[in-house]
């Protein structure tokens, strides 16, 4: 586990890097304008951490929970704005929920544990819900859509995917709504139009998972 965790960080600082101006043009249009070198900020600050050596621990996903923590509390150290300490908190009780999970579970139920960890943390901190214009529109759908393809007898790759599909399709249902959190709820009826950049990051992550699992 603890490997593909640190492929998946690995790779999406090279997603986000490549995709940051891209994230901060749509930040520019309903917020601070800052998200995608923020994003940048942080990943590359995560990678670095990883380049300096992980922790010892009692097990490969006790490791890899151990590691998703340390991530989060380095986003919301070197992240500026919401995402901060939206994203720490994600990973942060994302790496809680492994570190606390069966060891009968298997690695679908891990994730989609971590998920929904994660979810619920970002819910708490942020007030909100999906339809808000908010990355919770990408996760949430991403969360329903791997427990169906769990459900439905898929392997982990096939959960993940089902994940990063319902993503891009809950960051892409975002231009619509009108937002009601956060800075971009302050355009009112401005912010109609232009999808949301958390959201848009939040699949980005989610389908470099897949990726990744994908390929392992």
């Amino acid at each position: 586990m603890f490997d593909v965790l640190d492929q998946w960080l690995r790779r999406s600082a090279e997603r986000i890097h490549a995709a940051a101006p891209e994230l901060t043009a749509l930040d520019q249009a309903i917020g601070d304008g800052d998200h995608g070198t923020n994003m940048n900020r942080g990943f590359n600050a995560i990678v670095a951490q990883l380049d300096a050596g992980t922790p010892a621990a009692d097990s490969d996903r006790a490791l890899a929970g151990t590691v998703l923590r340390t991530a989060g509390r380095t986003l919301i150290s070197t992240v500026g704005g919401a995402a901060g300490p939206l994203y720490g908190t994600a990973f942060m009780r994302g790496g809680g929920a492994i570190l606390a999970a069966d060891a009968g579970l298997s690695p679908a139920e891990v994730l989609l544990g971590g998920l929904e960890a994660a979810i619920t943390g970002i819910a708490g901190l942020g007030k909100a819900t999906t339809g808000e214009k908010t990355m919770l529109d990408a996760l949430i759908p991403a969360l329903m859509a791997g427990r169906a393809a769990h459900t439905a007898g898929g392997d982990v790759a096939a959960v993940v995917n089902a994940m990063a599909d319902a993503a891009d399709a809950g960051a892409a249902s975002t231009i619509p709504m009108l937002a009601t959190k956060g800075r971009a709820s302050y355009l009112g009826e401005r912010s109609i139009g232009h999808q949301d950049p958390g959201a848009t990051s939040s699949a980005l992550l989610l389908r470099t998972l897949a990726d990744v699992v994908t390929a392992a």
